[in-house]
């Protein structure tokens, strides 16, 4: 059987295509398909739509209410956690991604020797700029922090129940459950697809949650920005010892005036914007790991059911 997580937050618009969509998958699969709706603190109708709709549908389902808004990744790693079947798959309920590409990772679990399938974007009907920050930050990603996630990046992916098993023991927040991926390794397939473009509503994926996104990534994953400011640090004392030597020899040698106010105060102001930047910098790394060191669940979920079928 193979387990579809879907996690759902501001998609009541997009669910009765989804509900059909997956009914369209249960049928490709012969009925051996459970899927496990996530509601990650959505505030709209999300759960009452689905309390109401999944006893009617023909495949087995759970729902999902999480506490509240815990973020995508944590509300994927809960679905996978209750998910029962042999095989796991992850799905958006915007559809941006073709249904048909779960039936695509599935295959290539049951047939090839591979414990995990991620989805890669080759196309994506997106404004450009949005095509091009995408572009942008997946090559320097690609560069600098893990050479082996796909230049176009990834939304979806499938996986065995060894692989579920060992993810679900990286109790990591503030991570990125995509890197985290990469970071297990096992043996990996990639395969390709084009985004589709959103039928219903807006994205919940705001400029903010980008960010955090961002830095989450790259803080989780790699010591760079540390390297970054040891390197500025030391360019900067380099240029400070030539400079004050400069200084003081035209100081000394009595060839011109120096008055310096406005450049002390721009050097001042530069250092200390620096300074700054490489406190909150070594801030960022020391409150990620006070935050692993709480040991509170990733995700709260305040109400599990089971609906056609599915074992309690």
């Amino acid at each position: 059987m193979l387990t579809l997580v879907i996690p759902v937050y501001r998609n009541q618009h997009n669910l009765p295509d989804l509900l059909a969509a997956v009914a369209g998958l249960n049928n490709q699969l012969e009925k051996a398909l459970e899927v496990v709706f996530v509601v990650d603190g959505s505030p709209d109708r999300c759960y009452e739509l689905l309390h109401q709709q999944l006893p009617l549908q023909p495949f087995r389902s759970r729902l999902l209410l999480l506490s509240k808004n815990f973020g995508a990744f944590m509300a994927i790693r809960a679905g996978l956690q209750y998910g029962k079947g042999d095989r796991f798959a992850v799905m958006a309920a915007d559809l941006q991604e073709p249904p048909e590409l779960i039936l695509v990772m599935n295959q290539v679990l049951l047939r090839q020797d591979i414990d995990v399938v991620v989805g890669a974007r080759e196309g994506r009907h997106d404004p450009w700029l949005s095509r091009l920050a995408s572009a942008i930050y997946w090559g320097l990603y690609r560069r600098y922090v893990i050479p082996e996630i796909p230049a176009g990046g990834v939304d979806v992916f499938a996986c065995n129940k060894t692989f579920r098993d060992q993810l679900l023991r990286l109790e990591e927040r503030h991570s990125s459950l995509i890197a985290q991926i990469f970071w297990l390794g096992y043996r990996r397939k990639v395969v390709t697809y084009t985004r589709r473009e959103r039928r219903h509503g807006r994205s919940a994926w705001t400029l903010g949650k980008k960010i955090n996104y961002m830095m989450d990534s790259i803080f989780a994953f790699t010591d760079l920005p540390i390297k970054l400011l040891i390197s500025v640090g030391a360019l900067g004392s380099g240029m400070a010892v030539l400079l004050g030597m400069l200084t003081l020899f035209v100081k000394f040698s009595g060839t011109t005036e120096i008055p310096g106010y406005a450049m002390i105060m721009l050097t001042i102001t530069f250092l200390g914007g620096l300074i700054l930047l490489g406190l909150g910098t070594v801030g960022s790394y020391a409150w990620r790991t006070y935050e692993n060191t709480k040991s509170r669940p990733l995700a709260i979920p305040m109400r599990v059911e089971a609906f056609g079928g599915a074992d309690e």
